[in-house]
């Protein structure tokens, strides 16, 4: 085996391990099958919008949970499985924990890896928010008001949804569209990811490693960053999560990184089903800072 350092002091296979999260928490499948449980009871129980189209591809699709009274605040959650595998139907469950606070719950699909490249995944999440926007009043919702969840996957992009510059896309939308994220798990520094085995399924270039990466992006907008680490990841994860902290605050915007206790990569997000789980509520104080005009329901 070869002891030769591909990224950091890291060889490939100590790289490889530092992002096999399947192989590091095992019961991946578990949590896998309670969120497409979840998610099925929750679509059954309130009230949803399914596979609205937001593009010409069949994976341009958005799920919409709203909220009982409007105009509401927008919660956006993009999904993780390292751009390659998961449905946005696997977490309809979120919907559970924020709608009794008033907020309407959108979850997105995009084409995957491999049959789809990083230009496409984040182009494909784009068009997703600009539907949002010429869109929100017909489902409710304010677009003035939208917050960004991810996780894993989801949280790089994220990133780059509140690193985009809207206005170039689309003049009449504003370039602070998206008011704040959290980021749970979140990958923001892609050079390590295009040396380790997932870049078998992204081929990721260099160019894309650098168009792509949150902790290389300018954003204009000084939202509020929600960066969650769970104790249990991996080293390398943590310091995606630090290294983002750093870069926020050197540009001089508010951000909080916080480690909870007794939860790893996977069951970090379970509890997001309960209006009083702890991260959904640090997810409404993030919204009571970036949404400061305005009042969040039972907030």
């Amino acid at each position: 085996m070869s002891s030769t350092h591909v990224y950091g002091e890291f060889t490939q296979s100590e790289l490889d391990e530092q992002y096999n999260n399947r192989v590091r928490f095992p019961d991946y499948q578990d949590h896998f099958e309670k969120w497409r449980r979840w998610s099925q009871l929750t679509r059954q129980t309130l009230p949803c919008k399914l596979d609205v189209a937001v593009g010409e591809s069949k994976f341009q699709r958005i799920d919409i949970f709203p909220a009982e009274s409007g105009p509401s605040p927008i919660y956006v959650f993009i999904k993780g499985g390292y751009w390659y595998s998961l449905d946005k139907s696997e977490y309809s469950y979120i919907a559970q924990g924020m709608r009794p606070h008033g907020l309407t719950t959108v979850t997105l699909n995009f084409g995957l890896a491999p049959a789809h490249d990083m230009d496409t995944i984040v182009a494909h999440n784009r068009s997703a928010m600009i539907w949002l926007w010429h869109n929100a009043e017909n489902i409710g919702a304010d677009r003035n008001r939208i917050y960004i969840g991810g996780h894993s996957a989801g949280g790089h992009l994220a990133m780059n949804l509140l690193g985009t510059d809207w206005p170039s896309l689309d003049p009449e939308i504003p370039v602070d569209l998206i008011k704040g994220v959290c980021s749970i798990g979140g990958l923001h520094d892609l050079e390590p990811i295009s040396k380790s085995f997932l870049n078998e399924k992204l081929r990721l270039t260099d160019e894309q490693v650098s168009r792509y990466s949150p902790v290389s992006l300018d954003y204009a907008s000084p939202a509020h960053l929600l960066l969650i680490a769970a104790i249990g990841e991996s080293p390398e994860l943590h310091r995606q999560s630090r290294i983002m902290h750093s870069h926020w605050q050197s540009l001089g915007y508010p951000a909080d990184l916080l480690v909870p206790e007794g939860v790893d990569h996977f069951s970090v997000v379970n509890g997001l089903r309960y209006p009083d789980f702890p991260l959904v509520h640090k997810q409404l104080e993030s919204m009571e800072r970036v949404f400061s005009l305005y009042e969040l329901q039972g907030a």
